[in-house]
């Protein structure tokens, strides 16, 4: 449409809420389908912070905040980061926007302009590559192997980084691979990045808390070399179970944030205010709140390794943090059932969504049209029952 900014026409929407939004429509028509694509926690947001949102309402906070948010809230990110990360942001260097992928947005428009690169290791997140096209930038997806673990090594990273270079977007735990990068990883990849003072990282640690491995978390913003030009971004939705209280926030220089501000001011205003209060309690609480749910989504994992292990021409690595699987199934690229053809990754989403009635994620919509990504944020027994219809669908293909 003619209409329409070239800005919007050269955005692709989210097939993670695609895939969401068809398994949806197939449920309320009366289909039993199992929803294996949003990263979601099934779990309820913990008391102690859905009695913080009810005091929050009965106290009337229900005006306009301070753009970059309450300022205890900024105060109590601000503590969390010293007492559990070990770095040091004033409450100045810090923001709260609606939700993680606010601030990532936020941070993009700030740092990029017009023709400038964006570096994305793939397998990635959906929308990074969207948000860098958004903000005028030149999404350059840099693959990474199975192998390797699915991380960026540093050869790979020196050898894409050009005087257009402006950012580098990198996530630890990773969507949709569950790859965690340990600091010597990070020390290796900030070794380049001191060789190239221009590049920015913005640095999506949301996953932070949903970590498999007996290491502390390690983030390049521990970096002295790279403080400066290094945006950490976090939030509440994964660890706390409250994706849709939409309370996302980052770190970074005084000046960096002050321009985040200066963004959000024109856009939303604030997040929500009752959203706020919840935030606090949930990070004034600590990692008291996580425990339980890490830990079932450890038995998950293993669960859902098992099923799939034992489904016929899937070949995965055993995620390190987050929860998805992200299984190779290019095995089955050439087969066919009924005179329907498989010839990617979307072609088996599409598949299984019809045949097994159990929606996932095509790889091509995070950079890797080989594989498939399946959330195990989700009841044990839905896990189970979709693997054996997975496992039934994919047996008829020849």
């Amino acid at each position: 449409m003619e209409q329409l900014s070239a800005r919007v026409l050269n955005l692709s929407p989210s097939r993670t809420i695609a895939m969401n939004q068809r398994a949806r429509k197939l449920r309320e028509s009366g289909i039993d389908v199992i929803d294996l694509t949003v990263g979601e926690p099934d779990f309820p947001t913990p008391e102690v912070v859905r009695e913080a949102a009810k005091l929050a309402i009965d106290e009337g906070n229900n005006f306009y905040t301070p753009v970059a948010g309450y300022n205890d809230l900024r105060e109590a990110i601000s503590r969390k980061l010293r007492r559990e990360n070990g770095l040091d942001y004033p409450a100045s260097r810090v923001m709260a926007s609606a939700g993680a992928k606010h601030c990532l947005c936020n941070a993009l428009l700030a740092l990029v302009d017009p023709g400038d690169e964006v570096i994305v290791p793939a397998p990635h997140w959906v929308s990074y590559t969207e948000l860098a096209k958004l903000a005028g930038g030149v999404p350059v997806s840099l693959p990474t192997l199975a192998s390797d673990g699915y991380k960026l090594l540093p050869a790979a990273l020196d050898a894409a980084i050009t005087p257009r270079t402006k950012a580098l977007v990198l996530c630890s735990p990773s969507n949709p691979t569950g790859s965690v990068y340990s600091a010597e990883e990070l020390a290796a990849l900030a070794a380049v990045l001191e060789r190239h003072p221009r590049v920015w990282v913005v640095s999506d640690e949301v996953y932070e808390h949903i970590d498999y491995t007996s290491r502390p978390h390690a983030s390049l913003a521990s970096t002295l070399s790279l403080r400066d030009r290094t945006v950490l971004v976090n939030g509440v939705s994964k660890a706390y179970a409250m994706t849709g209280w939409r309370i996302g926030y980052l770190a970074g220089p005084e000046a960096l944030v002050k321009a985040c501000i200066d963004l959000q001011g024109q856009m939303t205003t604030n997040a929500s205010s009752i959203a706020q209060r919840a935030a606090f309690a949930a990070l004034e609480s600590g990692t008291t709140l996580i425990g339980g749910m890490k830990e079932a989504f450890r038995r998950r994992r293993s669960l859902v390794m098992a099923g799939a292990s034992a489904l016929p021409g899937l070949a995965l690595l055993e995620p390190e943090g987050a929860f998805y699987v992200f299984p190779d199934v290019s095995s089955y690229f050439g087969s066919s059932l009924e005179g329907r053809s498989i010839g990617s990754s979307d072609d088996l989403a599409e598949f299984l969504l019809d045949e097994a009635r159990v929606a996932v994620v095509p790889g091509s919509a995070f950079g890797d049209d080989d594989c498939l990504r399946i959330s195990f944020a989700t009841a044990d027994e839905k896990l189970a029952a979709a693997l054996e219809r997975m496992g039934e669908a994919l047996r008829k293909l020849g």
